[in-house]
């Protein structure tokens, strides 16, 4: 069997593409297996540090902010679909598996466009324009959020959830927590941005920090690599750390970051579909910041199918501030009943079978 995959542009679309590709190998050794990205996207270093094979074609997203910045994202849209058609045509796949991002949209299109079968998976809540449009052409959707069904009508729709990380799944919270020297009493709380980190959410800290400077809880601040100088800078001149009851942990990045997810009693971080889909399999409630920029604005329509749900908060990135985070961590911390809830349901929105649910829906297309 011979498998194109293709998804790019950041680690949302990335990294369940690989999670797939990994899951038909481990199924079937011989399988031949070809990514697809961009030369620019994050796709191009990772894909192949991987160890799979990688072809490339010329598109970019669509940049919203000028009609003349937009009319050139849309120019390169022919010549891409043309570069995909030439790799179906020499690679010759059984099936086309896209997972996002806008190099995807040309990969399934072109290959829509012959016998070969076709996937896509809709990560958000609010599908992206290429999957909307697609989804008229491919065999199958899958999908994360329930709540994007109702977006395909007329598609074959089915619901796997989105592939996560083993170590998610696998991670111990007693060695995390021993790991991080953490005790298990205190209140315990995680904030994270992403990998770059989230300026908002940084400035908001700050006045959370030092407003539990003296109170017996613990935090996990994770500020991204590009302002953790700054931030312990300008924390450094607001409180003693040394001197602090607040067990606090200042990280620049963590790659280990379910260690932290495993130990603490809330999350605050953006809601992107990999971040929320790791928070439901640990059944971690959070207070949501989404990205106030993403693609139509899908992040905050994530945030809102968990919120309906009483699985999460939502507070919206323009009204962040220090006060506002404290007074909503302060009404969960001391609410153990609605924590209980939140967790409760957050842990039924899990699917940690996704990769076996899609898995199935990719060998079935296949085979029939």
């Amino acid at each position: 069997m011979k498998v194109i995959i293709s998804g790019g542009g950041t680690g949302g679309h990335i990294y369940p593409a690989l999670a797939i590709a990994r899951g038909i190998m481990d199924r079937d050794a011989s399988v031949q297996i070809l990514y697809v990205g961009t030369e620019k996207g994050m796709e191009s270093t990772i894909v192949p540090q991987a160890g799979f094979d990688f072809k490339t074609v010329d598109i970019r997203g669509i940049d919203r902010t000028s009609m003349l910045k937009a009319s050139k994202s849309l120019l390169k849209i022919p010549l891409s679909f043309w570069q995909a058609r030439s790799i179906i045509r020499e690679f010759k796949p059984d099936i086309v598996i896209g997972t996002g991002g806008y190099v995807s949209y040309p990969v399934v299109l072109a290959a829509s466009y012959t016998n070969t079968k076709t996937i896509i998976h809709e990560q958000n809540a609010y599908p992206g324009l290429a999957n909307r449009n697609l989804a008229k052409r491919v065999d199958y959707v899958m999908l994360t959020f329930e709540e994007a069904a109702p977006y395909f009508k007329g598609a074959r729709v089915k619901v796997t959830g989105l592939p996560v990380r083993s170590e998610i799944v696998q991670v111990d919270a007693d060695v995390a927590r021993k790991n991080l020297g953490l005790s298990q009493e205190p209140f315990s709380l995680v904030a994270f941005g992403g990998s770059r980190g989230a300026m908002s959410i940084n400035r908001a800290m700050l006045d959370v920090v030092e407003r539990y400077a003296g109170e017996n809880i613990q935090i996990i601040w994770i500020t991204g690599e590009d302002g953790y100088a700054e931030i312990k800078e300008q924390l450094a001149a607001r409180v003693n750390i040394d001197s602090m009851k607040c067990q606090l942990q200042l990280k620049p990045y963590m790659y280990d970051i379910e260690q932290a997810l495993a130990v603490s009693d809330l999350a605050v971080c953006r809601a992107g579909a990999s971040t929320l889909c790791e928070l439901a399999v640990m059944g971690l409630p959070a207070i949501l910041i989404p990205y106030p920029y993403a693609a139509e604005n899908h992040q905050e329509k994530n945030a809102r199918a968990l919120v309906d749900k009483n699985a999460a908060v939502l507070v919206i990135d323009e009204f962040l501030d220090g006060d506002t985070l404290y007074k909503k961590i302060e009404q969960l911390k001391n609410n153990p009943e609605t924590m209980a809830a939140m967790k409760k349901n957050i842990l039924h929105e899990a699917r940690p079978d996704a990769l076996e649910a899609i898995l199935e829906v990719v060998m079935n297309s296949v085979n029939n």
